[in-house]
This record gives C-alpha cells, sequence and structure tokens, in this order.
C-alpha cells in the first residue's frame, strides 16, 4: 500500500509503530521493520551508550529503515543526532518540537524528520521550520495526551499544513487505516495495539492485565501532565495522594532514574529547566516528570503492574489477541486494501 509516507522513510506500509518508553526497543522495532511497517526506537529512556548499541542491534536484525524517537529537551539531543546520522537512521521522531536548527541538521544528512504534536498550532510550527512530516495524536492515545478526539483534531491538521500527515490515537486494525486514509492521511501510528504482541518485550504477565483491562484514565498524578494509562489500585492511589507524598515519591523515583539513565543531577536539572520553559510547568510538575520512567519501568521491564503504571490507548478495550508484528500488520493491510477497493461501489451503484 503505497501513501506519502511509504514514499518519504521506504517503508512498503504506511503503518507506524510509537516509541514507547522501554517497550521499543530492538526485538519490537526490527520486528515491525521485517513486517514492512516503521519501527520507531525509544530512546528516552537510554543512555548515549544505550542508544548506540540498540540502533547498531536494529541494524543486525533487519535492513529495512527504521526511526528513532529523541527528546528535543533533552541536553544532549544534538550528540543524539550526530549519532543517528552517523549510523544512517532514515528517521528521527521527536514527542516536543525540535529547534529548527535541528531539523536543518538531521534534512541536510538526509534523515527525515516526524515531529509528534497534539494540537493544530504546534503542527503549523514545526510545519513551517521545515518538518517533513507530523504525527498527530488525538486524545484517544496513551501516554501524554490532549483533549481533541482524533477524528477532529486530525482534519485541523490536514487543513492547516502541506507535509504528510500521520494518523494517532485510538487505531488498531485495517478499518482505523481505511478511515485515516479517507480523511487524507497518509497512514496510522499505533502503541497500544504493539504493545500487544508477540515480539513485544513486555512481560506475558503484564500483557495479561491490558487484554483483561477495558478502562483507561487520564492522571495528572504521575507526572503533573495528562497522562493516559490504565486504571489500576496504583492510579487510584496516585489519585488520592497528596502533594507532598507525590512528590516524595518523585524525588526518590529521579534519583533511581539518575542510577538507570547514568544520568547526573546537573543534566537532570538542566533537562528540568529546558522542560519548565518548554511547557510552561511549575517546579513541582517538572520534579514530578521524575515519576514517568520509574513506575513505567516497574510494570514494562520488571513486570511488576502493582508497583508501576501503564500507558495505555482506549483501544486496549478492544484487543483480545497477540498476534506477531508481521501477522498484524499483513492483517490490517489486507483489511484496510478490501475496504478502499469496495468503497468505489457507493458512488457507482
Amino acid at each position: 500500500m503505497r501513501t506519502a509516507l511509504t514514499d518519504l522513510t521506504g517503508v512498503r506500509h504506511p503503518v507506524v509503530q510509537t516509541g514507547m518508553g522501554w517497550v521499543a526497543g530492538p526485538r519490537l522495532v526490527s520486528a515491525v521493520a521485517n513486517a514492512g511497517g516503521l519501527g520507531i526506537l525509544a530512546s528516552a529512556t537510554m543512555t548515549a551508550g544505550g542508544l548506540a548499541a540498540a540502533i547498531r542491534e536494529v541494524k543486525e536484525r533487519t535492513e529495512a529503515p527504521f526511526g528513532v524517537n529523541l527528546r528535543a529537551d533533552a541536553a544532549d539531543a544534538a550528540q543524539r543526532i550526530d549519532l543517528l546520522i552517523q549510523e544512517g537512521v532514515r528517521v528521527a521522531s521527536f514527542a516536543l518540537a525540535p529547534r529548527p536548527e535541528l531539523i536543518a541538521r538531521l534534512k541536510d544528512a538526509g534523515v527525515v524528520v516526524i515531529p509528534s504534536v497534539g494540537a493544530r498550532r504546534h503542527a503549523e510550527k514545526v510545519a513551517a521550520w521545515g518538518a517533513d512530516a507530523v504525527l498527530v495524536q488525538g486524545g484517544e492515545g496513551g501516554g501524554h495526551t490532549g483533549p481533541i478526539a482524533t477524528t477532529l483534531l486530525l482534519p485541523q491538521v490536514l487543513d492547516a499544513v502541506d507535509v504528510p500527515v500521520i494518523a494517532a490515537g485510538g487505531f488498531f486494525d485495517g478499518r482505523g487505516l481505511a478511515a485515516a486514509l479517507a480523511y487524507g492521511a497518509a497512514g496510522v501510528a499505533m502503541g497500544t495495539r504493539f504493545l500487544l504482541t508477540s515480539d513485544s518485550p513486555v512481560p506475558d504477565a503484564v500483557k495479561r492485565v491490558y487484554l483483561g483491562m477495558a478502562d483507561t484514565v487520564v492522571t495528572r498524578r504521575v507526572d503533573g501532565m495528562p497522562h493516559r494509562v490504565l486504571r489500576t489500585d496504583l492510579v487510584d492511589a496516585l489519585e488520592r495522594s497528596g502533594r507532598v507524598t507525590g512528590l516524595a515519591r518523585a524525588l526518590r523515583n529521579a534519583a533511581r532514574f539518575k542510577r538507570v539513565s547514568g544520568t547526573s543531577w546537573r543534566t537532570m536539572v538542566r533537562d528540568g529547566l529546558a522542560m519548565r520553559h518548554g511547557k510552561e510547568l511549575s517546579w513541582s510538575q517538572v520534579l514530578m516528570a521524575a515519576n514517568t520512567p520509574m513506575l513505567l519501568k516497574a510494570a514494562m521491564v520488571d513486570g511488576r503492574p502493582d508497583l508501576g503504571v501503564m500507558a495505555s490507548g482506549q483501544a486496549v478495550a478492544v484487543i483480545d489477541d497477540l498476534p506477531s508484528c508481521r501477522d498484524l500488520i499483513d492483517r490490517i493491510i489486507a483489511e484496510a486494501t478490501e475496504i478502499v477497493t469496495a468503497l468505489p461501489r457507493l458512488t457507482t451503484g
């Protein structure tokens, strides 16, 4: 299935696996790439050395194009961009708008730049700065999310920019891909659906929790920003906890993340300053952001959903199996092709 996304990135199918922290490692990314989709490595929870090793492992597992998701506000963003260029990574994606000079550096090296956005104005901004495409996530999506539904946000962005638009938030099958293409999108991106595959590194016990869940909630108690997660007893407890308890937990998690990531306190403070300025957060919200990596790791890596949070899109309510990435993408493309092929009959009688 050929679209502006496949032409831009060199993949066979217009299906993107998003960069989920602790989940989107070499195993999942290479499985998606070998199945014809665009796999995205999540680098925010990796050291620079860990990212270099992960990129090389993906390259050992596949010859297909793939991407890396970067934190635009990270202190070492420029160094990580140099690494992507040196290793010949095809796509750089960003959860926050990268600075114009970062976009220019990547584009000059032939790397495709795809920032994620949650509002029309953000899409307009990064497109004006030279982004090759934008990934627009509606409120149905998991993790950090906004209040506008995909069906309302997607057409707004499509009307606002001239670059390819990838739709995210609520997609899980071929019907969703066909609908996104009908809107004018160049493809779809999915997180929860790829997390729930046999190629995902998430422990089986945690996957079973996802498959048994239908309820998600948007909470600010994880890191001070709207975050869609599974509604668990821990999340309910976080919702009930007071400010002092939350900040104490965040301090402990900041220290744990420092040990895991190898990040210095100076770098964490510098990143916090950048985050605070870019998102106009209070200092308490910046401190709470330390919760996110470690609470996610507890579930996604350590297999302890009782001690961690599980980011999830609303699509979790309609997912009931764990296919391989190849089977999933083949199924999505076959279903979407059948629907798109049948549509002309509606106008020809």
